[in-house]
């Protein structure tokens, strides 16, 4: 464990990365970090003016869940797992944020870690941009979402008829939950290096990779998606398991998450004899202080956002312009389809034989007919021009 809290014992070394280089006061100056600080900046204002305007605008509204009622075993498993998430709040807090601060007066990696994962909330229902291809229960408490102030937002939704997301659930569940899941990843690392030292380290980073598909599979296949939690009804079936059903889990989400999961894994596995990323690169040119931390955790913040984005995030978009239509065991369930489709809409789910509506764009009804917004009319051909 890199970083690890205790006045007398070193942060543990791992494996630093031969590219890494050292990281102490006679590394060769670098302006790594403060480019990947300047990111995270950028990336943190973003989610505060967004955020900002979901708060203060018609969007901050509870999509309900529609006349289905979730079966009894989806609403017990869910609020146990709400409940469990909200009792390792108070632990997580103490054991990476107040334990580590009374004793050496500073936040730790894996305290900055936990910021960054739970700011790395915000990019969670961004896999929809262009096309809803998956969907929350919204049995769960939620506002709404905050995805319509995304700049260049695509999909089409209105106040209270969007995909929610499950606060309760998710906020503590990506701050704590994906941390757990990471320090277990690099255990795991540390094993395989100890069992087999001569690994290399793209060996490592491949058995990690493959453990995360794995386990990915287990988590959503097997518990979190029968239980209801959300479902990828947008999903291609010929490239998932159980299609057809609400609970359908398409493969390369095993691949795309895994991927994350992996990146995270690596960024706090390969540190320095002092617990330093690989992002933190010239931290010793900064002068110590709250400077120097922010930078810190603004460049942590940065890869752990970059990781989401650039493994998960773009592949996702791809997928969605690819998705196949909804299955009927997701539409007949309101609580996954009725916030966006189906009965009590005049909107079909989408389906690839229908064209692909934006937020601003017209589209067709249940009767095949044209749907414009209001006040608009359709576009005028223009005739060519012809000579004399």
């Amino acid at each position: 464990m890199s970083d690890s809290p205790g006045k007398k014992s070193p942060p543990t070394v791992t494996e630093p990365l031969s590219a890494a280089g050292p990281l102490d006061g006679r590394a060769r100056p670098s302006k790594r970090v403060t480019l990947w600080a300047v990111l995270g900046g950028a990336i943190l204002l973003l989610q505060l003016y967004v955020w900002i305007r979901w708060v203060t605008g018609p969007y901050f509204e509870r999509v309900p869940a529609g006349p289905s009622d979730p079966p009894t075993y989806m609403k017990v498993v869910l609020t146990a797992n709400m409940i469990a998430m909200w009792v390792l709040v108070p632990f997580g807090l103490w054991w990476f944020f107040i334990r580590p601060w009374r004793r050496e007066r500073r936040i730790t990696l894996d305290g900055m870690l936990a910021v960054s994962m739970g700011l790395m909330f915000f990019q969670d229902p961004l896999l929809n941009y262009f096309n809803t291809w998956c969907t929350y229960n919204a049995w769960l408490f939620n506002r709404g979402s905050w995805t319509s102030h995304v700049p260049g937002w695509v999909s089409p939704e209105e106040p209270g008829h969007q995909v929610p997301e499950p606060l309760l659930t998710n906020a503590p569940g990506y701050t704590f939950g994906v941390l757990l899941l990471t320090i277990a990843g690099c255990w795991i690392m540390r094993r395989i290096k100890a069992r087999w030292p001569e690994i290399s380290n793209l060996r490592l980073i491949g058995v990690t990779y493959l453990l995360a598909i794995v386990f990915d599979f287990i988590m959503e296949a097997c518990i979190i998606l029968p239980a209801g939690m959300y479902a990828y009804p947008g999903a291609i079936r010929e490239l998932s398991i159980n299609a057809g059903t609400y609970y359908q889990w398409p493969i390369y989400e095993g691949l795309m998450w895994g991927g994350v999961q992996t990146a995270l894994c690596c960024l706090r596995y390969f540190t320095d004899d002092r617990g330093r990323t690989v992002v933190e690169r010239g931290l010793d040119g900064i002068r110590a202080g709250v400077a120097r931390q922010l930078t810190r955790f603004l460049a942590i913040f940065a890869a752990v956002s970059a990781s989401f984005f650039v493994i998960y995030m773009i592949p996702a978009q791809w997928v969605g312009m690819h998705a196949d239509p909804w299955p009927a065991d997701v539409q007949k369930r309101s609580y996954f389809s009725g916030p966006v489709c189906g009965e009590g809409t005049d909107r079909p789910c989408p389906d690839p034989r229908l064209p692909i509506p934006t937020k601003h764009s017209g589209y067709i009804n249940k009767n095949g007919e044209l749907v414009l917004p209001p006040g608009v009319e359709m576009p005028k051909s223009i005739p060519f021009e012809r000579g004399k």
